[in-house]
């Protein structure tokens, strides 16, 4: 069984938002930034990287706006220093990827739902 890229982007966007709303708190404000950086610089290249790849058009736009949230949010972490802002981006970027993550999963979850399995009752042995 193999688990589809968009969810493995969507997860990954979750962990590393989750983990910078954290460190936001955690660590110092210079430390924090740079952490931000860093991490949104990767969540920015692994979004362009899901839209260009992406192979449905839901999955292209959901990529594309975590891509714009890492790139507004490393521009936003190198410029300004403040927690709070790394803290409001990092939610953002939970945001996106939640939102992408339960799309996806209705999506599939449809599509099961409107498979029929029809059993049919083996013949009578005579």
């Amino acid at each position: 069984m193999s688990s589809s890229t968009r969810f493995g982007i969507d997860v990954v966007g979750l962990l590393a938002g989750g983990f910078l709303a954290v460190a936001a708190v955690a660590f110092p404000a210079t430390a924090a930034s740079w952490t931000g950086f860093g991490v949104f610089t990767g969540l920015a290249v692994l979004g362009a990287l899901g839209a260009a790849l992406g192979t449905r058009i839901s999955a292209r736009i959901a990529h594309g706006v975590l891509g714009l949230a890492g790139l507004w949010s490393l521009i936003a972490a190198l410029v300004f220093t403040s927690p709070a802002l790394l803290f409001a981006d990092a939610l953002a970027v939970v945001l996106v990827a939640l939102a992408d993550l339960t799309v996806h999963e209705l999506s599939t979850e449809r599509v099961v739902h409107q498979l029929e399995v029809r059993t049919t009752e083996p013949a009578a042995l005579a």
